[in-house]
């Protein structure tokens, strides 16, 4: 079993900056797609970006397309989602998660998940 711990999150003000981190307790992690999700206060969970276990296929929200930046530290076992100009709909728990394969953007493809990190960016 994975276990996923995120931070970075916090409050921001709209055109900020804030990057997400996710470790993962187990040693197998450079073999892992990771996924990054977000739910906001009474909506579904949606897809953020995701990142092959080597790092060199990423997909990405519409929403965020060239505003967030997914990336990984195998060495680390960690992930990252660098946030750049923060909008106030944005705000959500941002959540990570694992899975076997390519980084897909259903959240039902992966199998592990972190408690989640509170984002909120003010107008």
């Amino acid at each position: 079993q994975v276990q996923l711990v995120e931070s970075g999150g916090g409050l921001v003000q709209a055109g900020g900056s804030l990057r997400l981190s996710c470790t993962a307790t187990q040693s197998t992690f450079s073999t892992y797609a990771m996924g990054w999700f977000r739910q906001a206060p009474g909506k579904e969970r949606e897809f953020v970006a995701a990142i092959s276990w080597g790092g060199r296929t990423t997909n990405y929200a519409d929403s965020v397309k060239g505003r967030f930046t997914i990336s990984r530290d195998n060495a680390k076992n960690t992930v990252f989602l660098q946030m750049n100009s923060l909008k106030p709909e944005d705000t959500a728990v941002y959540y990570c998660a694992v899975r076997y394969g390519s980084p897909v953007v259903s959240d039902r493809a992966y199998a592990y998940w972190g408690q989640g990190t509170q984002v909120t960016v003010s107008s």
